[in-house]
């Protein structure tokens, strides 16, 4: 039976002991999260398919927050890949062919939670990411909640009816990701309204994430209103200046790597970080071992900035697929027109570039090529990557050796490198 969250326990009752002790060298604060004291450290959601319940699972375990990314999730499911792949190839669509796919999705969420429920074994918290860009957002975000998720975890766009997609789970935590100071005073405020404020809000610097970014367009990606050194002190005053009297913890994302970078947030009044890239390429990460090969051995000059089907700017690697795409990719926008169907009889997102021949915005396929990277598949792949070097290079290491690096400071890694 889910322990619930109010649950009284003693600080380390949701970190693994090692990770505690761990946690008491590093001069870093836990997390206070749902009524309890976790490790500063969120694995943020990652799809297709690259976080789901095994790696989101092993992250709770050791006591952190572990995502799983929600988006076309049947994919680690081959009976329900079986079961929609004719609907999948329909020529021509309808509601039925949508329904099915949405309907294997769905099973699978519930599929995905209580496998990583059964990992985690009641330390950390399970949290699941849904963007709010995809067509059946409520859909995902009910049936999560259903599933017994601790956490709802909401960004590509303002989720501003997240509190009532979720007031008949009140204990459920509702974090949504913005990027900059206007963002999270717009949500508060629009949920103040319906009687519920964020359990969290996790802030995001477009510059340095990966995957879609917080910014109306590339040009933005470098306006200083994201830097965390301007945003979290905005957002701790605005707070305070509203008589917001719950705590509100931030959640800094992007670009962290080290026990250094998590100090340097906490003093800025952040209460922990969210990493995606340096846990996508763990051994428990769940897509395949290709994938995490083309992460691990990317650098910052391998990546460029696009525009998505989602209209938001993107950064991932520049892959073969990748490449070939920008070449054409203005070409493809110039005689962009609005289709039937959608070109996987799915809709995953209820605004498609490709679909809608909206100008301006990405003209492929972004499940197409998600999931082709999912699966390792390089000359087709979009893999999306963040910024900055990764704690162990391009080694592939376990999600207690990255909680473990991240827990330790920069002399005592020396000195025991020096050993």
């Amino acid at each position: 039976m889910q322990e619930t969250l109010d649950h009284a326990a003693t600080p380390s009752a949701h970190i693994d002991a090692a990770l505690a002790c761990k946690l008491g060298d590093s001069g870093l604060k836990s997390m206070k999260l749902g009524g309890r004291d976790l490790l500063p450290i969120v694995q943020g959601g990652m799809g297709i398919g690259v976080s789901a319940h095994r790696l989101a699972g092993s992250v709770a375990a050791m006591g952190g927050m572990g995502t799983i990314s929600c988006v076309d999730i049947r994919r680690h499911h081959p009976d329900l890949m079986a079961r929609t792949q004719g609907w999948s190839s329909r020529v021509g669509q309808d509601d039925a062919t949508r329904d099915e796919i949405n309907k294997a999705n769905l099973e699978a969420v519930e599929r995905e939670v209580k496998a990583a429920r059964k990992l985690s074994d009641g330390r950390g918290l399970l949290a699941m990411n849904v963007m709010r860009a995809v067509s059946d957002y409520a859909g995902y975000v009910k049936r999560s909640l259903e599933a017994g998720i601790d956490a709802v975890v909401v960004g590509a766009g303002l989720p501003l009816d997240l509190p009532d997609l979720a007031q008949d789970h009140p204990k459920a935590l509702l974090i949504p990701i913005l990027s900059d100071s206007r963002g999270v005073q717009l949500i508060i405020k629009k949920w103040e309204r319906k009687k519920r404020l964020p359990d969290a809000i996790v802030i995001e610097h477009p510059r340095l994430a990966g995957g879609h970014l917080g910014a109306a367009k590339i040009a933005d990606l470098n306006d200083p209103r994201f830097d965390f050194e301007r945003v979290i002190p905005e957002v701790l005053a605005f707070m305070r200046s509203a008589g917001i009297e719950k705590d509100i913890p931030l959640i800094a994302a992007g670009g962290i790597r080290t026990r250094e970078d998590i100090q340097r947030v906490q003093d800025l009044g952040a209460a922990g970080v969210q990493l995606g890239t340096p846990f996508a390429v763990t051994t428990e990460g769940d897509a395949h071992p290709e994938f995490k090969r083309v992460l691990a051995e990317a650098r910052d000059e391998d990546m460029v900035e696009f525009t998505s089907v989602a209209g938001l700017p993107a950064r991932a690697v520049a892959t073969p697929w990748l490449k070939a795409y920008l070449k054409i990719e203005s070409r493809l926008q110039a005689v962009t027109h609005a289709k039937k169907r959608c070109t996987k009889a799915f809709d995953c997102l209820a605004q498609c570039g490709l679909r809608d021949g909206l100008p301006g915005w990405g003209q492929f396929c972004i499940d197409n090529q998600l999931a082709a990277a999912m699966r390792g598949d390089i000359k087709k792949g979009l893999f999306f990557r963040g910024t900055g070097a990764l704690p162990f290079g391009s080694q592939i290491r376990s999600v207690r050796e990255l909680m473990e690096r991240l827990l330790t400071r920069e002399e005592a890694m020396a000195l025991a490198a020096a050993a």
